[in-house]
């Protein structure tokens, strides 16, 4: 959605609506970093690694946001994850049309996590990184940035 703007900046009747349209959307923790929140009171008492999901590191830029979110929950140590940005094989359909390719990408992301939990701010990466650590036999949590959010709030 972000990109309708220039997907449809040639288009006569839908190019400045678009481009409107795209100036407002935002990621949930875009949105969220933008407001002046309250600190959660809770605390998570875990490791925490973020991995930076496709859709938003590489084709929006958001690296950010999500970590700054994570950053306010108390007790919640963040730690960066080896080749944070690299792909885990979901990858849209990714997973379905290259199997084998997507398994040894989500084998090598189950490598470098060294964390009690993974925050993930995509539902194709989380069950990615799911099945490849049950594969390895972790149960490291995986869990999207705001599910982190609203536990510290819950607290």
């Amino acid at each position: 959605m972000k990109e309708y703007g220039d997907l449809l900046a040639h288009d006569a009747a839908y190019a400045e609506r678009a481009r409107a349209f795209s100036a407002k959307v935002r990621d949930v923790t875009e949105f969220l970093v933008a407001l002046p929140l309250v600190p959660p009171s809770g605390a998570i008492r875990a490791r925490v690694a973020y991995h930076d999901a496709c859709h938003l590191a590489h084709a929006q830029g958001v690296r950010e946001a999500p970590r700054q979110l994570l950053k306010q929950i108390r007790g919640l140590e963040l730690v960066e994850l080896a080749d944070a940005d690299t792909c885990c094989g979901s990858a849209g359909s990714y997973n379905l049309t290259e199997a084998a390719m997507a398994r040894r990408l989500a084998e090598r992301k189950v490598a470098n996590i060294r964390a009690t939990c993974v925050a993930v701010a995509n539902p194709g990466c989380i069950l990615q990184i799911q099945a490849g650590l049950h594969r390895a036999g972790l149960s490291t949590r995986v869990a999207h940035p705001i599910e982190l959010l609203d536990q510290a709030y819950q607290e």
